[in-house]
């Protein structure tokens, strides 16, 4: 996998930097579908970044379905990007229905009626 240095002038934050790398590695096909990433500390030392950036990072994908953290198994590569963009339009779509005074499982309800 082709890793490039973060832009340390660039205002976007570096954990953010970091992610929007490993998302364009897995997109074209760089890191695919169940290929072990290096450890977060490997990630940090070849970026030059501090591991919890890298860590952040790994957790932010993690979070949209694109990474899976098994223990003694290290990280993998779960998904792809039009399933972490799924995820992320069922967080938001969770969250508004919260705000909306629905729970989960009335939200669950509500997307079989419409399926």
């Amino acid at each position: 996998m082709r890793i490039v240095k973060v832009d340390r002038q660039d205002p976007t934050e570096l954990h953010e930097q970091v992610a929007a790398e490993l998302r364009r590695a897995i997109a074209e096909g760089e890191a695919k579908r169940g290929e072990r990433l290096p450890p977060a500390r490997d990630l940090a030392a070849v970026l030059e970044v501090n591991t919890n950036t890298v860590l952040r990072a790994l957790r932010e994908l993690r979070d949209e379905g694109l990474l899976e953290f098994r223990r003694g198994r290290g990280i993998t590569v779960a998904g792809t990007p039009e399933r972490g963009a799924v995820v992320a339009q069922a967080r938001a779509l969770v969250e508004f229905a919260r705000g909306q005074g629905y729970r989960v499982d009335e939200l669950v309800e509500i997307i079989h009626t419409v399926s």
